[in-house]
């Protein structure tokens, strides 16, 4: 008999033009004075202004948080949290990449639960619930806008702070497609790998589910199947199809969570302030074979998505299915050794680096027992 199962995702409003509902969408949670966070690149490619328009139109005042960096700061949050409280704003909107919305997330907490954001650090600590938020994602790939985590820099110890709470799902995520076509191909790429980085990670949880594992085998055989012309073309059906597997991706690392790889992006993230998307190409298929003989048949049924069938034994199959991922990350512009993104001087911090990722709450859910060596043998690697 299978065991009681928790799923939790948001209402989503999925498609070409579906910004246009962000103003309905607010009203229904009751706005009056939204609180609106982004950051200045998605002010330069005018979309804050067209969402600000759709507001204006439906009447709805807002204010603007715009202190929004790559990997957001504690104190980012804790500044806006003062200001949505001084400016008695109710329902919270984000657009933009995980940045804004991860940073919506943050001060949503501490508007209602009050602290600092380290003291939610880990699983289940969010005591109140939080203010109505819809999230608009103008990436494929980073998953906040779906899910139940929330990824703040700790900016005195250096790391990436790992928030998971059922109240962290938004009420409503926008997806619309169109805004992928104002993307850099570097941020197309780099969100697209995070997204498979979710999906491969969510299915080989230790606490995935028959709902969240169909939702990770989807996302893999899109991504693999559409990264390549939505990067040539910008075709926007190949973009549409991007948009839908990181939706299925991040239902699926929502509730099943994540494991080594994700711990050791989030710890090298925060020592050395690298975007999130620029690790995965490099550590993915590495933390990979480190987990193949704890979960030899998954790994083999995501072999067969990516070499289009079954290649010998299962083992064989998982292992030439990494093979090839390796070779499908290598077509695109990105780095796959450690030393290209962090400088030959960065290894002398890989030790302290795997013992901060051993105290991230992803590796709870990894499919096999990790240490601190095994992750800095990783980390040794791909070096």
């Amino acid at each position: 008999m299978m065991e009681i199962i928790k799923f939790a995702i948001p209402e989503i409003i999925f498609g070409k033009g579906s910004l246009n509902h962000a103003g309905q969408c607010t009203l229904r949670l009751g706005a009056k004075k939204v609180f609106l966070v982004s950051d200045k690149g998605i002010e330069a490619a005018g979309w804050l202004e067209r969402l600000t328009d759709i507001l204006k139109k439906e009447g709805i005042e807002w204010v603007f948080y715009t202190e929004v960096t790559s990997n957001p700061r504690d104190y980012q949050i804790e500044r806006g949290a003062k200001r949505y409280l001084e400016n008695n704003a109710d329902v919270i909107i984000a657009i933009g990449g995980g940045s804004p919305m991860d940073t919506a997330k943050g001060i949503a907490i501490l508007a209602n639960n009050g602290g600092r954001i380290r003291d939610y650090e880990g699983a289940n600590r969010v005591a109140r619930p939080l203010p109505p938020m819809v999230l608009i994602t103008t990436t494929a790939g980073s998953g906040s806008d779906i899910s139940q985590f929330c990824i703040i820099t700790d900016t005195e110890r250096s790391v990436k702070m790992s928030i998971i709470s059922r109240t962290l799902v938004p009420n409503i995520s926008i997806v619309d497609p169109l805004i992928l076509q104002t993307k850099s191909e570097t941020l197309i790429i780099q969100s697209a790998v995070d997204a498979m980085a979710h999906a491969v990670e969510a299915y080989l949880s230790v606490i995935a589910s028959p709902f969240t594992r169909m939702h990770s085998l989807k996302a893999i055989e899109l991504i693999h199947s559409h990264l390549k012309s939505a990067v040539q073309t910008r075709s926007l059906d190949a973009l549409e199809q991007l948009s839908i597997a990181s939706v299925s991706a991040s239902i699926a690392f929502s509730n099943a969570s994540l494991g080594a790889e994700h711990a050791l992006a989030h710890s090298l993230g925060g020592h050395f302030d690298l975007a999130h998307g620029t690790v995965h190409p490099i550590l993915l298929a590495a933390v990979m074979r480190h987990n193949l003989d704890a979960c030899t048949d998954k790994m083999a049924d995501i072999g067969r998505i990516i070499l289009g069938g079954q290649k010998g034994s299962d083992r064989r199959t998982a292992l030439e299915g990494i093979d090839r991922l390796v070779e499908f990350f290598s077509g695109f512009p990105v780095s796959l050794r450690l030393r290209d993104e962090v400088g030959e001087e960065g290894r002398a911090f890989l030790d302290p680096i795997a013992r901060m990722a051993m105290k991230d709450v992803c590796c709870l859910t990894n499919p096999k027992p990790l240490t601190h060596e095994a992750l800095l043998n990783i980390c040794e690697e791909v070096w």
